[in-house]
């Protein structure tokens, strides 16, 4: 390699030795409980996006100006398995439920129905699977994607049948209720405001870190003499 520019080409080895060493201690299993890195500060972000979706309290408010507003919709299961253990979950809920050639037809109190699955996602979004499966008596994961199955359909006949403020409240429930509540299980829920240093450490760092590499580039390319300038203008005769 010809080296036209020794100090720039230094500098940018240096960057780059310095910055694959410390990749290699980000990848090092020494960021608590033997995780590296990248593991530790995707667990701590994903704890702060849960902490940040804890909407229910505010959609069980919502729900009480549809207590005692009556529902009726059907929808076509997938088989005969998933529409029995549909049935149990709706009846628990307050619903009637009845299946025929394997649509589940569901009717009652829509307020009331959406109450229980809105207990139900509470405790999941708490990580107490416990309460769930005791209150169904079947897996609390199965619970909440029977529960989001039927409802996502259930909306769509809502819609159809011109029932928009019906349509709108399962809507918010599933989105803002059921989703997170589903998908954060078994994650630790944590305020920003309690881990507002690291988060800007890691932030500030992510965007140095970054830099760092690209300073790397810059100067060994300099070093070889490959360099970025302006184009000179081209005059027309």
């Amino acid at each position: 390699m010809l080296i036209r520019h020794k100090q720039p080409f230094i500098i940018g080895l240096i960057l780059a030795i310095s910055f694959a060493g410390v990749l290699l201690i980000i990848f090092a299993p020494i960021f608590g409980d033997g995780k590296n890195g990248l593991v530790y500060s995707d667990n701590l972000f994903n704890k702060l996006s849960k902490g940040s979706s804890y909407f229910i309290p505010a959609i069980v408010k919502s729900n009480e100006a549809f207590m005692g507003r009556p529902f009726d919709f059907a929808v076509k299961m997938d088989n005969p398995e998933e529409a029995e253990r549909a049935v149990r979950v709706f009846i628990t809920g307050g619903a009637q439920v009845g299946v025929s050639e394997g649509t589940l037809k569901v009717s009652g109190d829509l307020g009331k129905l959406l109450s229980s699955l809105l207990k139900d996602s509470d405790a999941m979004f708490r990580n107490d699977e416990g309460e769930v499966s005791a209150r169904h008596g079947m897996d609390a994961r199965e619970v909440l994607r029977l529960w989001h199955g039927v409802l996502t359909k259930g909306m769509k006949e809502l819609q159809k049948a011109k029932k928009m403020e019906e349509a709108n409240m399962v809507n918010q429930v599933l989105k803002r209720g059921v989703e997170p509540a589903y998908n954060f299980f078994g994650i630790e829920a944590q305020n920003i405001g309690d881990k507002a240093g690291i988060v800007i450490a890691l932030l500030s760092f992510y965007v140095a870190y970054t830099m760092w590499w690209g300073y790397a580039i810059f100067y060994m390319f300099e070093g070889i003499g490959l360099s970025m300038k302006k184009a000179k203008v081209r005059k027309e005769i």
